[in-house]
Formats: structure tokens, sequence, C-alpha cells
């Protein structure tokens, strides 16, 4: 299945902005963040489609993942 993969902040380094992804069917957040090199600790947000998600939660084809890492500033 594809899903378009949004990245952000630290996590553009040696990657990249927006990519589409092919994936199994039944794959979750947690195997995305995997396939990228992305230590599940260092996921502050995800979601799907605009909504909330966990590392648990399996993605659909055509959906849209957002990964955050932790960010601050003031």
């Amino acid at each position: 299945m594809k899903i378009k993969v949004k990245l952000f902040a630290t996590f553009r380094e040696g990657r990249f902005a927006v990519e589409t992804m092919e994936f199994p069917e039944g794959s979750t957040v947690l195997d995305v963040a995997n396939k990228l090199q992305i230590k599940p600790d260092d996921v502050s947000i995800a979601m799907i489609n605009g909504s909330s998600s966990e590392l648990h939660d399996v993605l659909k084809e055509g959906d849209t993942l957002v990964l955050f890492p932790p960010v601050g500033g003031g």
C-alpha cells in the first residue's frame, strides 16, 4: 500500500520533508519509524490524516502520516 509520510524538524535531516512510500498491508506507525531509522522514543507526535495516533495504529492505503520529534522553543 502507498502512504504519504511527512517529516518535521530534525526528522528531515538526512531524510526528506514529504515522500510517498510503499508498505505491506497492516503496517503500523512504528513500522514506518523503524524503516526510517527513527527511534520510537523520539516520536513526540504522530498523526494519521490529521488525527492524533499512536505507534501501534495500523495504516491504510492512501493515508498521510505526519511525524514530529520533541520540539523546544520559547
